[in-house]
């Protein structure tokens, strides 16, 4: 375990915060090429996810839908596939993460990745779409369309675009693994195990059965399954939202000035102060928004290339959507009950481990402030419950904030005075008792964070708020990763060609029992790894293509097809 966390802190510095250093610094590449590409389609679009907005809510309603059209599934259902896939623990624990690490400010930097990855998403899908390849012969529970960014990346560029394309299919089938399907399954048994105590690996093998009992069946049951599971899910999860909204409708405006002044000037989180923390705070708000939403991405044009229709902008109008109920309505439904409720600085009894888990050791660099370090101290000495540290001593912590008081119960009402012995992965009291796991005061991340701040905004109505946000993480979590493996056996069809798919299925089911497994932390770093290197060369197919979606698009509201279609 030790090896794979090296090895995936090591791409972490090296590929997802690679870029240009300003004031100290990183400002890393992947966030330049996302927000660069969503500002250049929106200008070349014509800001179209403000002028065809309504028209997107208009074709998903079905109103001119014709099913003789071809594909596999309808508009709404194309929708709320790639809406399974993204509305889902991005909207729970990514939202947490990003309120963690960067302070309030990071959610002014998703609604920007947002708005700008409207254009995007529209890009790519109305592009998914033109290329897709459609088989009549196939398997019809697999769907007779495969598309995506490798048919768009290979066909549009041409001969010189195949290595690309090939490229992407292997780092989206193995993103699959990770995004869409490992971290899913963590948040689950972290959020169980939290909860109810339920071992990490029980919640993994239920888990894993529902989603391969859903999969093997194919798109079409996919499209059945998320056609009503991501609607219920989302109303479920908003309705308990809006009611902790109301309770504290007077702090709204208060919540939202904090999240704008923070946003340009952050003093919250783990950041800091300065140039360095606005960058953190935006790269948080951004890494976390691309997890939400997935624009640019790549993923949700496969899953809408199987929609029924002829006009690839019908499709994309329809796309556009997703990041704003993503990520403008749900994810900031997510914010304002954390922050109204106050629990993204606040800290829960939590019961902890020396070592493993979320658990981390904080060094203190030449300016005085806490880095996580992999040197771990021999041992920590605690006095009736404090731990006792001198001026450079490497400090205990929990989700890389530190931890100031230790206890032998939950209630913790019985301090511990012994030493910490990391090595051993043991708590030793002074009397010679030994201690796997001992109780603190600590800062919450991630979905038991959320389900915190949902249990606390609905305590005037009883204690029973955060089993909304536990259904709610089952479902998402399910829900997306059902969606990513028809992502995922796309790219094995593409590469490998019909055979290779329930190979991959078996494969994408086994990786969704690992992740359950596995730390929260290695597992988000994985994906976000996974994330860096598969937008490269569909962002760069965007920018090239983009003209041709400017004359389907200038095409398609000049004709107004649609017209035809509700006069049937």
């Amino acid at each position: 375990m030790e090896t794979l966390e090296s090895i995936v802190d090591f791409l972490d510095a090296n590929v997802v915060n690679f870029g240009i250093e300003i004031g100290g610094e990183k400002l890393p590449l992947m966030v330049v090429l996302l927000l660069g590409t969503g500002v250049f389609l929106s200008l070349r679009l014509g800001l179209i996810q403000l002028r065809r907005l309504a028209h997107g809510f208009a074709v998903t309603s079905g109103k001119y839908d014709d099913p003789n059209e071809p594909g596999d599934v309808s508009h709404f259902q194309a929708l709320t596939t790639a809406l399974s896939a993204t509305v889902g623990i991005g909207n729970i624990a990514g939202v947490a993460l990003a309120l963690h690490w960067g302070g309030p400010g990071a959610i002014f930097w998703m609604w920007v990745t947002a708005f700008l990855g409207m254009a995007t998403k529209y890009a790519e899908v109305t592009l998914a779409q033109k290329y897709r390849q459609v088989d009549e012969k196939a398997d019809e529970r697999e769907g007779s369309v495969s598309g995506g960014p490798m048919y768009y990346i290979e066909h549009g560029l041409g001969a010189a675009g195949k290595p690309l394309a090939i490229f992407f299919a292997i780092m989206l089938g193995f993103t699959a693994f990770l995004t869409g399907n490992a971290i899913q399954a963590n948040t689950v048994a972290d959020t169980m195990q939290s909860t109810f105590g339920i071992e990490k690996w029980v919640s993994g093998l239920v888990t894993s059965v529902v989603v391969a009992a859903v999969i093997l069946g194919g798109i079409k049951r996919i499209g059945k399954v998320t056609g009503v599971l991501a609607p219920l899910m989302a109303a479920f999860y908003v309705f308990g939202g809006l009611i902790i909204i109301l309770l504290n409708v007077g702090e709204v405006p208060a919540a939202f000035m904090l999240i704008l002044t923070e946003a340009f000037n952050p003093t919250a989180g783990v950041a800091g102060t300065g140039i360095g923390a606005l960058l953190v705070t935006l790269m948080w708000g951004v890494k976390r928004g691309l997890f939400s939403n997935e624009a640019g991405q790549g993923s949700a044009p496969i899953a809408h290339a199987a929609a029924k229709t002829d006009e690839p902008v019908s499709e994309g109008v329809v796309a556009l959507l997703e990041p704003f109920i993503d990520t403008i309505v749900i994810c900031s439904m997510t914010a304002l009950v954390i922050l109204l409720t106050g629990v993204w600085n606040d800290r829960t009894p939590t019961q902890v481990t020396i070592t493993g888990g979320d658990a981390v050791y904080l060094a203190v660099d030449t300016e005085g402030v806490l880095t996580p370090t992999k040197d771990k101290p021999e041992s920590i000495r605690v006095d009736e419950g404090e731990p006792v540290y001198g001026d450079t001593d490497v400090r205990y912590g929990w989700h890389d904030v530190p931890v100031d008081a230790f206890y032998l119960d939950e209630e913790q009402t019985k301090p511990f005075s012994g030493v910490l012995l990391p090595a051993e992965n043991v708590a030793r009291g002074g009397d010679g008792t030994e201690y796997q796991t001992l109780y603190c005061p600590a800062v919450e991340s991630g979905a038991p964070m959320t389900m915190w701040g949902f249990r606390r905004g609905l305590a005037p109505l009883g204690d029973w708020g955060h089993y909304i946000v536990l259904f709610s993480v089952l479902l998402f979590a399910i829900s997306t990763a059902i969606s990513w493996s028809y992502y995922g056996d796309r790219c094995a069809n593409y590469l490998f060609g019909p055979r290779s798919v329930l190979p991959y299925k078996l494969l994408f089911v086994a990786a969704h029992f690992t992740g359950s497994i596995l730390s929260l932390s290695v597992v988000w770093k994985m994906g976000d790894i996974a994330l860096a290197v598969v937008i490269i060369p569909n962002l760069l197919a965007l920018l090239i293509l983009s003209g041709e979606v400017k004359t389907l698009t200038d095409s398609y509201f000049t004709r107004k097809p649609w017209r035809k279609d509700t006069e049937q």
